[in-house]
């Protein structure tokens, strides 16, 4: 059995005194996209920043290729390959487009590949290259997600952490990004974990899905099978 790129074991997290995960189980596998489903508050949010080791504290264990990160820096944990896009886009509002997208390269040191990937990035968001001297906090909000995936992208990650890219966006918008990133995830066998509350377009985009209530895994299975489940039906797909 080949090992997981990513595997998380009862793995619990706190905010203080306020514990947000209890025990969760589950894994990612290479070159997959898994997206974790779930009602506000049930813990998707602080199951990335856990991976991340980002403002949370977590007992249990982390995996990535098969080695354990908990315990270690926010910082370290970027440059084994891991890129979060956070809820909310965190682009530099006052750096313009290619600023921001430097910034996202900060642990690289290859400097003729940093700039192939320039263009790399540019074919896939064409918008971006037309705005690349522009401040970002003047792009419009589809235009500032797709900065913060590209931004994520210029690291060259193994494992694609999103949370809730399709927030505030037309749905013109965001089938253009969901699509961007099955390419990303076909061509350049990015891993991808999706946390999105529109579950249906998760599910579509997704190999297998993970439900999440009061933080805890309650559901899993492929995408196609979650689907099909009439609870999931019922709460999250509306039919």
């Amino acid at each position: 059995m080949t090992t997981p790129l990513l595997e998380v074991k009862n793995l619990s997290a706190a905010y203080g005194v306020t514990r947000v995960l209890h025990g969760l189980n589950f894994r990612i596998e290479q070159g997959s996209i898994t997206t974790l489903l779930g009602a506000n508050g049930a813990g998707k949010t602080t199951t990335l920043r856990a991976l991340c080791q980002m403002m949370v504290k977590t007992e249990g264990e982390i995996l990535f290729e098969g080695k354990p990160i908990q315990g270690q820096s926010t910082e370290d944990i970027v440059r084994l390959g891991v890129a979060h896009v956070p809820d909310g886009r965190g682009t530099f509002v006052n750096l313009t487009t290619e600023e921001n997208l430097r910034l996202g390269a900060y642990t690289r040191k290859d400097k003729a590949a940093i700039a192939e990937d320039f263009e790399r990035i540019y074919s896939y968001f064409p918008r971006l290259k037309e705005r690349r001297l522009q401040q970002a906090g003047t792009l419009s909000g589809g235009e500032q997600q797709m900065l913060a995936v590209s931004r994520a992208l210029m690291l060259r990650p193994k494992l694609l952490l999103l949370d809730e890219p399709s927030f505030g966006l037309a749905p013109l918008i965001v089938r253009e990004i969901f699509g961007i990133m099955r390419t990303i995830n076909e061509k350049e066998k990015v891993s991808i974990l999706l946390v999105e509350q529109n579950a249906a377009m998760a599910l579509q985009l997704a190999d297998s899905a993970y439900l999440i209530e009061t933080g805890q895994v309650v559901l899993s299975g492929s995408a196609a099978e979650i689907k099909q489940n009439d609870a999931v039906r019922r709460a999250y797909l509306g039919h």
